[in-house]
């Protein structure tokens, strides 16, 4: 990341809970390349896609013959398919845009994991391993599997036949990781003898050996985003990261290249030297006072911070390292164990899943620092008494005559070069897809059947004896003569209630009855009959009289 750029504002990592997703028991998570969708699988089959920006529900994928845990979820390079694994041992490719399945394989083993490869934008294979069976290539369009070596004999050339929808029932396997590399040429796969292989998943073949100190299981293998570096976690309770020294493209061929310089006679020692020039061996990460296991270790998204959640069972605690070693944070979340752990592709923030199936989202803590706008500014804690100085607040302070400009005027504004975005790639075939379009949910029919009733009832209760339209219906010959067209023409839709005068205007109305009546010229045959038109309701003691005018 730009630190002196983000450092002021964001931060470089987040510090507290800023919220949490709810939806059903989610087990698993993954965020797309741009992090602008997150997609988390849930125990009861359905894997449901959430709008990042505005934490809502995108969208539901909901399989009729899936109704087992979600164990893992992966999206395609461009975000276009989503790929789902289950417990029960199936495998379903998912159409985003459209919410249809494209496929769906059963196994023969319960998938803990599967990758999709990154280096196609239409992804047609897919990276399996299985709960007690070696990893596997699956073919999504034809179903077919290939399993890949996770030892190598001793005597041999580190070629193994393919097994075809088969597994092997004299090799015991354990828990065993594996995940593509940046391009998808090479797989990397850690074994239950503490090595890292590097394998041709095309031609099924073993091309280097990495043993790691100690011997320990691997449980987790991660490359980052840049492909820059690996991260292994081991039963020994340490996390290693290494340095990727082959080229993030043609990797196999420079793999190809390093078995023809290295003359060795022993297939294993060779396998072995080539893997010193494959990876090596950076950092390592551990808790030397409480000796605890690790999970979901990752990198973040500029692979400067490596995370890994505790494997405890009662606590919630995020460990975040900094890329030289340092423990720089602990996140202590509530009294639930990690599920998964996800860091955002772009921002400072870490997404995790809880024993509770509850979604957590840490950020970092923003404070007021005004500062950041204002090199000069300082914030006070009480009132302090200032010196005005002399030139302070003159137009050009001496101060600043004396300094020269390290600006030189000369050089030339580059306007026209446009900075790479670290997400582009040069073989973008398909347009990627960073959001899906919002669709409203229809109404409720309950809803509408109780709006229909609430209106047929205020129509009903203006019809009714309420007092509103007794009032209107005793003073119905009087609003008869004075109407406007405007309520006549409505056809009585449009009710008037007619204010009841003043007492001042009961007195201004009396004497304008009493008063003799001037004859026009041009019309005093019509004044006189308007004027005699008064009409006398008696309510109570009180008198209205209508002269045809609405002043009262």
């Amino acid at each position: 990341m730009n630190a002196p750029i983000i450092d002021p504002l964001q931060g470089d990592f987040p510090e507290v809970i800023e919220e949490y997703l709810e939806h059903g028991v989610m087990k698993c998570i993954a965020f797309n390349r741009r992090g602008t969708l997150l997609a988390a699988g849930c125990s009861d089959g359905s894997c449901v896609i959430w709008d990042f920006e505005t934490r809502g529900i995108a969208k539901e994928l909901r399989d009729r013959d899936c109704t087992a845990a979600i164990t893992s979820v992966c999206w395609s390079k461009y975000g276009h398919r989503i790929l789902v694994s289950a417990a029960d041992k199936s495998l379903t490719l998912w159409d985003v845009v459209s919410g249809e399945k494209v496929t769906r394989i059963v196994l023969q083993q319960t998938p803990l994991q599967a990758r999709l490869h990154p280096g196609s934008s239409i992804p047609s294979v897919c990276l399996a391993c299985p709960l007690s069976s070696a990893p596997m290539i699956v073919d999504l369009s034809t179903g077919s599997t290939t399993a890949l070596p996770v030892i190598v004999p001793d005597m041999g050339n580190g070629v193994t036949p393919p097994s075809r929808n088969k597994n092997s029932d004299t090799t015991p396997f354990t828990l065993t990781a594996a995940c593509f590399n940046k391009n998808g040429d090479l797989v990397y796969v850690g074994n239950s003898k503490g090595e890292i292989l590097i394998i041709d998943h095309n031609n099924v073949k073993v091309l280097a050996i990495i043993p790691i100190s100690g011997g320990a299981v691997i449980k987790n293998i991660v490359f980052s985003r840049n492909g820059q570096y690996l991260l292994t976690n081991s039963n020994d309770r340490i996390i290693r990261i290494y340095e990727n020294l082959l080229p993030l493209k043609h990797g196999l061929k420079a793999l190809d290249d390093l078995n023809e310089t290295i003359e060795e006679e022993d297939t294993v020692e060779k396998m072995k030297a080539v893997g010193s020039k494959c990876l090596v061996l950076f950092r390592e990460f551990q808790d030397l006072i409480t000796k605890m296991h690790w999970k979901a270790p990752c990198f973040s998204g500029d692979g400067e911070w490596v995370i890994a959640a505790s494997a405890s069972k009662g606590e919630h605690k995020i460990y975040i390292w900094d890329r030289v070693g340092h423990l720089v944070k602990i996140l202590e979340g509530p009294k639930e164990a990690v599920f998964d752990l996800a860091w955002h592709p772009v921002h400072p923030i870490i997404v995790s899943v809880s024993l509770t199936g509850l979604v957590y989202i840490w950020a970092k803590d923003y404070t007021e620092n005004w500062s950041a706008f204002a090199p000069d500014f300082k914030e006070l804690e009480e009132n302090e008494e200032y010196v005005e100085q002399e030139d302070e607040f003159d137009l050009v302070p001496e101060t600043e005559k004396v300094k020269e400009s390290d600006v030189n005027k000369d050089d030339e504004v580059d306007i026209v070069t446009v900075d790479k975005d670290p997400f582009s790639d040069s073989d973008m075939s398909q347009e990627e897809l960073c959001f899906l379009p919002a669709i409203p949910c229809p109404d409720v029919p309950e809803q509408q059947d109780k709006c229909v009733g609430s209106s047929s009832k205020l129509i009903d209760s203006n019809h009714s004896g309420s007092p509103l339209s007794e009032e209107n219906g005793q003073n119905g010959q009087a609003a008869n003569n004075a109407s406007s067209p405007l309520e006549e023409d409505t056809g009585g839709t449009r009710l008037k209630r007619k204010r009841k005068p003043s007492e001042k205007g009961l007195e201004l109305q009396a004497e304008k009855v009493r008063k003799p009546l001037k004859p026009l010229k041009s019309s005093g045959r019509l004044s006189k009959t308007k004027n005699k038109s008064v009409v006398d309701q008696d309510y109570g003691n009180s008198v209205y009289a209508d002269d045809g005018s609405d002043d009262y």
